[in-house]
């Protein structure tokens, strides 16, 4: 048993929560697509009419395959759930997310949702963050926000495809993995870095209602 295995196995599980009805609003990673493919045979089974926001076109992909139907943020006030993973949790269930790059997306679906699901393995949980913060920056701010950045104990580096490329987010923007080494106060840190003009949004986010930890010998925790 792997811990895809046990991703696999926690699916149906997480996905007793979805109802008739439901605005489901879908994170990105192998945690997210894990559920995306088991979410439309659960929806077809108990002849559920739900709709979907991924945060990616990758998920919007997966959805789109499995013939979930797709809406868009702008479209509703609400989500009641959202599937999502996380690239490091702490002790308190604070998380560091935005390995994919929608952070900006995961962020403001999570903003509005009424419960959020958090799917993630145990080698993501820590006793404090210390994982890189990824930052979105509006490209005009590269060089103003990294100085910034440093004023704040940070070392930033800006994201960058194989070739070479920046990275460059479905927002159009670019992302800073910033190093803080070892975060003492996750909260203080996030809303210093959201401050500096031209970051877009910031991947420390708040503890979620529910997170279920995937372990490597195929069982997993749920954590609430």
């Amino acid at each position: 048993m792997t811990v895809d295995d046990a991703i696999e196995a926690l699916s149906p599980q997480a996905l007793k929560m979805v109802k008739n009805n439901f605005v489901i609003g879908l994170g990105s990673g192998r945690a997210a697509t894990a559920i995306v493919k088991l979410l439309s045979s659960h929806i077809k089974k108990n002849k559920f009419s739900v709709k979907a926001i991924p945060t990616s076109l990758q998920i919007k992909m997966e959805a789109e395959r499995g013939g979930i139907p797709i809406i868009e943020a702008d479209q509703i006030n609400h989500v009641d759930l959202v599937f999502d993973g996380a690239d490091q949790i702490d002790a308190k269930g604070n998380m560091i997310k935005g390995g994919g790059g929608a952070l900006l997306r995961e962020k403001i679906l999570i903003n509005i949702a009424n419960k959020v699901v958090i799917i993630a393995d145990e080698s993501k949980f820590v006793k404090k963050l210390d994982r890189n913060v990824p930052v979105e920056v509006h490209p005009f701010a590269r060089n103003t926000v990294g100085i910034q950045i440093r004023k704040h104990g940070g070392k930033p580096h800006i994201r960058l495809l194989e070739r070479g490329y920046p990275f460059v987010t479905e927002n159009g923007n670019i992302i800073l993995d910033c190093d803080f080494g070892q975060i003492q106060n996750p909260k203080e840190l996030a809303t210093k870095i959201i401050e500096i003009p031209g970051v877009i949004e910031v991947g420390i986010f708040p503890k979620p209602d529910i997170i279920y930890k995937a372990k490597e010998d195929g069982k997993y925790e749920i954590i609430s």
